[in-house]
C-alpha cells in the first residue's frame, strides 16, 4: 500500500511496522555501460546503425539528459567519480588503473585504486539499510579494494581487471565470477546474477542494484546470430567497403606526426551485435522487475563511462557529429547517453538540456531516496532532483572541470577542460595552448574561438588554473631523456 509521507516515528506511533516503512523506500537499479557512445543509442540518434529498442523505451518513460558528461574520457576515473562524488583529480584517480603510456613528457602520477577511506555511494545506501549488489566491471582496485570492500553486500564479477579476454565462457580475466557452461555469454550471465539477486530481495527490504556491464569494451565479440544480422544490414545499405568510413584526427603518440585514423561511419557488425545484446539484457532485467512487482518503486538510471571507441583497438564506432571519442577531451569522449526513470516523478518523454556530470549521481540518488546529503563526501556533485521534477527549472551548478595529464591509448593528448554555460575551453597540457568552443552553436567543436574571444578564453583558463590549484591536480612530469619541462598548472 502507499504510505503517507510521515516521519518514521509518526508511522510507528500509528501502529505501522518498521518493515512496512522500509518497504516504501525507493529502490535503485543503476546500469553502467562500458565505452558506449552518445550516438550509439536510438534515444540520442534515430539514425544509428544499431538497434536499442529496450533502452529507447526506458528513456522515453523518463528524463533524458542531452548534455551529461563523464568525469573523464576513460573508465576508472569516471567510475570513481560515481562512487565518490568527487572529481578524479581531487582523488588522484586521473587515468584508467594501470595506464602508463608516455609521450613528449612523462604522464602524471596517479592512484591505481580507489582509497578505502572514501565513503562510497554504496556505503551510504548500506548504512541506510539498503541491500547492495554489484555485478560486472569494477576496475577500481585489486583485492582489498573490490566492491565488497567499498559497500556492496554481494559482488558478481567485479575485480581489478578492466575487460574480459572472452565474452564467452570460459570468460578469463573476470574475477569473482564462477565459470558457467561453455559458450555462455558474459552479458547474459551478469543479467542472470542480477535477476537472481532481485528474486532474493524480501518484501521489507530496499535495494541498490548496480549492474556494470563489461560491454561494449573490447574484445569485439557478439553472439553469431546478431553478427550475421548486422552483416546483412550493412550489405543492404551498401556499407561494406572503406569509402566514406574513415577520417583523421591529431596524432600525439611519441615520435610521430601522422594523422590518426578515426571511424566516421557506423557499420561494424560485431560491435552492432554487442550493442544489441546489451540492450536485450537491459530489456530482460526490466521484464523481471515488472514480474516481481518492483517497477513502481524502483528508479532506473543509465549511463556509459566514456565515449565510444572510434580511434583505436578496432575502431568500432563513430560518434559524429561529436568530435573524437574514448580517450579524447572532445565531446565524443566525454558526453554520454544518460537517462533517469523515477516512477511518479519524471515525466515520460522529457529531455533536459542542462549540463550535468557523473559526480552528480551521488547527491542526486541520496535526495531521491530521502537520505541526508554528505557534502563532505560528494563535494563535486550537485543534486539533479529539481531537474528531474522539472527539466526546465532554474538550476545553477557552476562550471564543470576535467583533468587528464596522460597520453591515452586512443591517441588523445594530455588536457584539462572547463565547461561554463555554453562555452567549453580545452587546455593542452603539453604547451598551454587553448581551444574555446561555443557548444550551443558548435557541438562538433570545429570552430576554435580563442582568437575571436581572447578575454573569454583568458577568463576561463584562469578559472581552470584556480580549480587545479584547489584540487591539487597533478602535472605532467619532465621527460627524462630530453630534460624538457611541461608547463606549470597554475
Amino acid at each position: 500500500m502507499k504510505l503517507p509521507k510521515l516521519p518514521v516515528l509518526a508511522l510507528l506511533i500509528l501502529g505501522l511496522s518498521s518493515a512496512a516503512v522500509r518497504a516504501e523506500k525507493l529502490n535503485f537499479v543503476f546500469i553502467l555501460a562500458d565505452d558506449l557512445g552518445y550516438m550509439d543509442v536510438g534515444f540520442n540518434n534515430p539514425k544509428t546503425f544499431y538497434n536499442t529498442p529496450n533502452l529507447d523505451r526506458l528513456a522515453a518513460s523518463g528524463t533524458v539528459f542531452t548534455e551529461f558528461y563523464a568525469a573523464c574520457q576513460v573508465c576508472s576515473p569516471t567510475r570513481a567519480s560515481i562512487m565518490t562524488g568527487k572529481y578524479p583529480a581531487r582523488i588522484d584517480a586521473t587515468n584508467f588503473f594501470s595506464g602508463k603510456r608516455a609521450g613528449k613528457f612523462q604522464p602524471a602520477e596517479f592512484n591505481d585504486q580507489m582509497e578505502l577511506d572514501e565513503v562510497t555511494l554504496a556505503e551510504a545506501f548500506k548504512e541506510a539499510g539498503y541491500r547492495t549488489f554489484f555485478a560486472g566491471k569494477w576496475h577500481l582496485g585489486d583485492k582489498g579494494h573490490w566492491p565488497e570492500d567499498q559497500g556492496f553486500d554481494i559482488n558478481k564479477g567485479g575485480g581489478g581487471n578492466g575487460a574480459p579476454r572472452s565474452y564467452f565462457s570460459p570468460f578469463k580475466n573476470v574475477e569473482n565470477l564462477d565459470q558457467g557452461p561453455e559458450g555462455e555469454f558474459l552479458t547474459d550471465r551478469l543479467t542472470t546474477e542480477s535477476i537472481r539477486f532481485l528474486r532474493s530481495v524480501k518484501e521489507d527490504e530496499s535495494f541498490l542494484l548496480y549492474l556494470s556491464f563489461y560491454q561494449v569494451h573490447t574484445p569485439l565479440m557478439a553472439p553469431e546470430e546478431l553478427v550475421e544480422k548486422y552483416e546483412a544490414k550493412a550489405e543492404r545499405r551498401g556499407l561494406t567497403d572503406d569509402e566514406g568510413r574513415w577520417g583523421e584526427e591529431m596524432q600525439v603518440w611519441p615520435d610521430t606526426d601522422e594523422a590518426r585514423r578515426v571511424r566516421i561511419r557506423q557499420d561494424h557488425a560485431v560491435y552492432a551485435g554487442m550493442v544489441e545484446s546489451l540492450d536485450r539484457a537491459v530489456g530482460r532485467l526490466m521484464r523481471r522487475l515488472d514480474e516481481l512487482g518492483l517497477t513502481d518503486n524502483t528508479a532506473i538510471i543509465f549511463m556509459s563511462d566514456n565515449g565510444g571507441l572510434c580511434s583505436s583497438e578496432g575502431w568500432p564506432t563513430s560518434n559524429l557529429p561529436l568530435r573524437g571519442g574514448k580517450g579524447w577531451m572532445y565531446e565524443g569522449g566525454i558526453r554520454e547517453p544518460v537517462f533517469f526513470v523515477w516512477p511518479g516523478v519524471t515525466k515520460p518523454g522529457t529531455r533536459c538540456d542542462v549540463p550535468a556530470i557523473s559526480t552528480d549521481f551521488y547527491p542526486t540518488m541520496l535526495e531521491m531516496a530521502g537520505l541526508p546529503s554528505r557534502p563532505e563526501q560528494h563535494m563535486d556533485g550537485a543534486s539533479l532532483v529539481k531537474l528531474l521534477k522539472n527539466p526546465f527549472a532554474k538550476f545553477t551548478r557552476g562550471p564543470m572541470f576535467w583533468h587528464y595529464p596522460h597520453y591515452s591509448n586512443q591517441g588523445g593528448f594530455p588536457a584539462s577542460a572547463i565547461r561554463d554555460g555554453q562555452y567549453k575551453l580545452i587546455e593542452n597540457l603539453e604547451d598551454g595552448s587553448v581551444e574555446l568552443y561555443d557548444l550551443s552553436e558548435d557541438a562538433s567543436e570545429h570552430n576554435n574561438l580563442e582568437q575571436l574571444f581572447p578575454k573569454k578564453a583568458a577568463e576561463m583558463q584562469k578559472r581552470l588554473k584556480a580549480w587545479r590549484r584547489e584540487v591539487k591536480a597533478k602535472p605532467l612530469r619532465p621527460n627524462p631523456e630530453t630534460g624538457a619541462e611541461p608547463p606549470v598548472l597554475w
